[in-house]
């Protein structure tokens, strides 16, 4: 019993801290500082060999070994992409952005974020020899964005998170698209259309309604891969499996009908014993 108090009492915390919306904020931040004073102490140059240090493995002739900044930069970033993804396609279906009409806002507002600070940077600058980073100003840093907006809290309007998501989104995904098409070279184009047939099979079984996550799991890697070894940055691998997950329903419309006639019947019971509806802090507040 004393074992299970103190492990109660150490992961406690951890999990109320974890299941807060602003941690993810809170967090990124906290790191963000900790990785500026880390890069900028005497002891820099252990923080470029930590990113820099080599991590993977190899099957053969099949070898896939690159430094830990790009495992986080085109592993990580492509699952947080997916989640992202997923989350998008909800408010498309059946969301804040279920229009054509509800959409084009955010779509038309990241367009206007991408081609007018490309547009300044064009005016302003008259070194040639910098004139090829016209890409860098275009990109939102969409970790950051929605990190701020978490950090906010219930302080935000559900709409404005939306809006500023779909948003981030839509211009991080022209910024992907930008540097697979202006700043990269040598896209072996084949291995893009290799990764056409799982993509193709996945959207097959969604349109059958047909889903299993392991099965997803295996085509989203090999997506995932065949975008990595193409040249292409492959958070897009992450965008574009995301869009085959179906959506559904955490509980059946049956038990939902159930809950709500428990709640009605709570009620009418309330109504009859001429009981409070709402609490103490509800009706002091």
């Amino acid at each position: 019993m004393a074992a299970k108090k103190i492990k109660r009492l150490l992961l406690s915390p951890f999990e109320k801290f974890v299941s807060t919306e602003s941690s993810s904020g809170f967090l990124l931040f906290a790191v963000t500082l900790l990785a500026l004073a880390w890069a900028n102490s005497p002891w820099a140059a252990t923080y470029e060999a930590l990113w820099n240090y080599p991590v993977g493995f190899n099957f053969g002739e099949f070898e896939l070994i690159k430094p830990l900044i790009l495992w986080i930069n085109d592993g990580l970033m492509a699952i947080f992409f997916f989640l992202i993804g997923l989350e998008v396609k909800r408010e498309i279906l059946i969301g804040e952005l279920n229009t054509l009409k509800k959409a084009s806002l955010p779509i038309f507002a990241a367009l206007g974020g991408i081609i007018v600070p490309v547009g300044v940077f064009l005016i302003l600058n008259t070194n040639p020899d910098t004139f090829n980073g016209w890409g860098i100003p275009m990109a939102t840093d969409i970790a950051f964005s929605l990190a701020i907006l978490t950090v906010l809290g219930k302080r935000v309007p559900l709409s404005l998170k939306i809006f500023l998501t779909a948003l981030a989104i839509v211009d991080d995904i022209a910024a992907v698209l930008t540097i697979a098409v202006f700043y990269s070279s040598n896209i072996q184009w084949i291995l893009i259309a290799y990764s056409v047939i799982p993509f193709t099979i996945l959207v097959f079984l969604l349109y059958r309604q047909i889903y299993n996550k392991y099965i997803t799991i295996i085509f989203g890697i090999i997506i995932w891969i065949l975008f990595l070894k193409s040249g292409i940055h492959p958070t897009i691998a992450g965008i574009l499996v995301a869009f085959t997950i179906p959506l559904s329903q955490k509980i059946g419309l049956k038990k939902a009908m159930n809950q709500l006639e428990g709640i009605v019947e709570d009620l009418d019971n309330a109504h009859e014993k001429q009981l409070p509806i709402l609490s103490k802090q509800q009706l002091y507040a």
